[in-house]
């Protein structure tokens, strides 16, 4: 429908209000509008973290989001998809509240109590070696974000990651990161890594070797590799050995699932 010139004159002014808004929506500092708060803290209350274990490095296949180049505040960053070796030393910082509970660039959830952190180039997910120079603690983070987009850092540590290093209170360190690759196929890199552990799943224990034997019958029927281990009469049969943690808990769920619902992970030194 055709409008006429005094009729347009209110249509114009009504759009020049609405392009203002959009506008200045979009302007408005990205902080505020995504995380709802501008600074970033450490959490209120923390739990107790010194019982965290560094995750087991293992082969991951890249993720679908977060390993395409970007830009970010008018420069280019490129994803370093191929990278086989890679050691450096620089400075690293930390997040922690204002990203808690938020989607990491790798599209999982932001936990500042996991050991993960954020760089600018390595694929998604990663696994690298943190060492802080000044005490030479160290601690193994999962790469699943970006950052930091600071010229002078060179990665972006979690809350419990920081803890580890003791750099809570610096906020910054100098430090060394090494990434740990694996290839799909390299298990016995990946076993090497992790110093020989074991890892079974322990599902019954009895002192009726009836019972036993009938659940080791069931369980090698269905193909599962399992040891019986006998200790002051009782008899303990696990499903094992696991060279990753990962493993033996997605074997603890399916087990926990069918009629094993007090199994547990047993971590053993392998002889």
């Amino acid at each position: 429908m055709l409008t006429s010139p005094h009729n347009s004159q209110p249509l114009r002014r009504l759009f020049s209000l609405a392009l203002t808004l959009i506008v200045g929506a979009c302007s408005s500092p990205p902080s505020e509008q995504r995380y709802g708060m501008s600074n970033d803290t450490a959490p209120d209350s923390a739990p107790t973290l010194a019982h965290l274990e560094n995750p087991v490095p293992r082969y991951e296949a890249y993720s679908r989001q977060g390993n395409r180049d970007y830009t970010v505040r008018g420069k280019n960053y490129q994803v370093w998809r191929d990278i086989k070796e890679h050691e450096t030393t620089g400075n690293a910082s930390w997040y922690g509240k204002k990203f808690h509970g938020h989607l990491t660039s790798n599209g999982e959830i932001y936990d500042m109590y996991s050991l993960s952190a954020a760089h600018k180039n390595l694929p998604l997910p990663s696994y690298v070696e943190v060492t802080n120079l000044s005490n030479d603690k160290s601690v193994i983070v999962r790469v699943n974000d970006r950052g930091p987009f600071h010229q002078e850092r060179i990665i972006d540590l979690s809350f419990a990651a920081a803890y580890k290093l003791d750099m809570l209170k610096s906020g910054t360190a100098k430090v060394k990161i090494k990434l740990l690759k694996f290839d799909n196929t390299d298990s016995n890199a990946e076993r090497a890594f992790i110093d020989g552990k074991q890892y079974y799943v322990q599902l019954v224990a009895s002192k009726n070797t009836e019972v036993i034997s009938q659940h080791r019958s069931q369980l090698d029927a269905a193909g599962l590799s399992t040891v019986l281990i006998t200790e002051n009469g009782w008899q303990k049969l696990r499903v094992g050995p696991y060279y990753d943690v990962l493993s033996a808990e997605n074997t603890l769920l399916k087990m926990q699932q069918s009629q094993y619902k007090d199994a547990y992970i047993i971590n053993r030194k392998a002889k």
